[in-house]
């Protein structure tokens, strides 16, 4: 049986974050992967000339981001994209008003200023909140100390319903009151038009990368832990497990001996989301030029109400949208027509019949993947922001966790997930890395 210093187990960013600073340090490290790529939820689409990422696409906030600093090390262009953290303007937004005609811009602006001063009065809600507390009971809170009339709550609190879908994948009611404390973004948002896979193809050069190998078994004890394939088993000194909540919570991966606490409960009050992106390309471009985004308001907008323009990354006109939570949900046993159909009629509303079919459509399915179960991790009713650090803590001196999951400042992103890999593999070595490492040189 194989022995090796420290076996890393799924090659997403957390993973190959943690192996190459390993390797570097002259560890013996084999990597896990259980597909047939690197990159796990970071995934690129090339087909017929397109270039679309089914995963991550933002970096939320430049501003002092080791993301945003592993990206210019390696080259990789980036484009300015402000508005992907459902920010209520930042950028120019086509707001629809619930009868389908485009607000004045006077009051796209008041509805914006609406939005930061519900925003301040949430975050004194959240702060007073008790620990059973959704995000629902908070925004209702901050809402009943506004003296607005009927229509004007109505369309701040649908705001609120489709930022924490829109965010966190999550209905209103079953994320937990501080499941958006994290939602804060320092610096431009960016995305890549060359797409966001070059970085775990640049962190993976040259490591010890078995794909193909799925993980059912992780044994740890004092001694060290051994690691179980169906292409067999190998042993390590540690093991640093990265694989998505939706994985860790699946009889399909087990660790043996179970989870102690504070590792246990943490996993307990997490969730994976339901979060698909619905991509359309057009023939021609019928929507409003130099606008970031196009957001509808009202009923009408339960399932649809929120496009992005990514026509100026490649020169084809593309909106994109998303399902999220409920809607996620909802449209998994519809075909693709079905949903292309759904978010047609919506944008005719707004567009009339100029609005054509798209010549090509992609809807992910992150739900049915056996290796993500899920786009990311939320927190239930009932989480701290505690439990996304407690997940990470060292077990027995041997077992690591690591992932988007485990990082309270930032999670549910890439950030987090190269983050929590670099702090695995300062556990590992009983030292500080600096951060930097991860893309010097390379």
């Amino acid at each position: 049986m194989d022995h090796f210093d420290s076996v890393v187990v799924g090659a997403g960013v957390a993973g190959l974050t943690a192996a190459r600073l390993l390797a570097d340090a002259s560890r013996r490290v084999v990597v896990l992967e259980a597909r047939h790529r690197v990159g796990g939820r970071v995934c690129t689409d090339r087909a017929d000339g397109f270039v679309a990422d089914l995963g991550a696409s933002w970096i939320h906030g430049i501003t002092d981001n080791p993301v945003a600093a592993a990206a210019e090390a390696f080259g990789m262009p980036t484009r300015e994209f402000t508005v992907g953290g459902y920010q209520p303007d930042s950028r120019p937004i086509a707001y629809y008003g619930p009868g389908g005609d485009r607000l004045p811009d006077a009051d796209a602006r008041a509805f914006a200023d609406d939005i930061r001063a519900l925003d301040a009065a949430l975050a004194i809600a959240v702060d007073a909140s008790n620990p059973d507390a959704s995000y629902r009971d908070v925004t209702e809170a901050a809402l009943a100390g506004q003296s607005w009339d009927l229509d004007r709550t109505a369309r701040v609190r649908e705001f609120l319903e489709h930022r924490s879908e829109e965010q966190y994948g999550a209905w209103i009611e079953d994320l937990a009151a501080h499941g958006l404390d994290d939602d804060q973004i320092d610096g431009d948002e960016v995305v890549f038009p060359d797409g966001y896979d070059r970085l775990p193809e640049r962190l993976a050069t040259g490591l010890d990368i078995r794909l193909g190998h799925a993980v059912s078994n992780v044994r740890w004890s004092s001694e060290g832990v051994t690691v179980t394939t169906e292409q067999g088993a190998l042993t390590a000194d540690s093991a640093v497990v990265t694989v998505p909540i939706g994985v860790l919570n699946s009889t399909a991966f087990t660790i043996e001996p179970p989870l102690p606490e504070p590792n246990a409960g943490a996993l307990s009050r997490l969730e994976m989301n339901a979060f698909e992106k619905v991509f359309l390309w057009f023939p021609t471009k019928f929507w409003d030029d130099e606008v970031y985004a196009i957001r509808q308001q009202g009923p009408e907008g339960r399932r649809w109400h929120s496009w992005y323009d990514l026509t100026d990354l490649h020169g084809v006109p593309t909106l994109l949208t998303f399902a999220a939570g409920p809607v996620a949900k909802e449209i998994r046993s519809w075909s693709d027509e079905q949903v292309v159909d759904s978010v047609l009629e919506q944008l005719r509303r707004l567009y009339g019949e100029r609005v054509p079919r798209p010549t090509r459509a992609h809807i992910t399915e992150w739900h049915e993947d056996p290796f993500a179960r899920g786009s990311y991790a939320f927190m239930k009713v009932g989480s701290t922001t505690a439990d996304h650090d407690d997940l990470a803590t060292p077990v027995g001196g041997v077992l690591h966790i690591a992932g988007e999951a485990t990082w309270t400042d930032d999670p549910a992103t890439v950030t987090a997930a190269l983050c929590s890999g670099h702090r695995a593999a300062s556990n590992v070595l009983q030292r500080a890395i600096p951060i930097a490492e991860v893309w010097a040189g390379r």
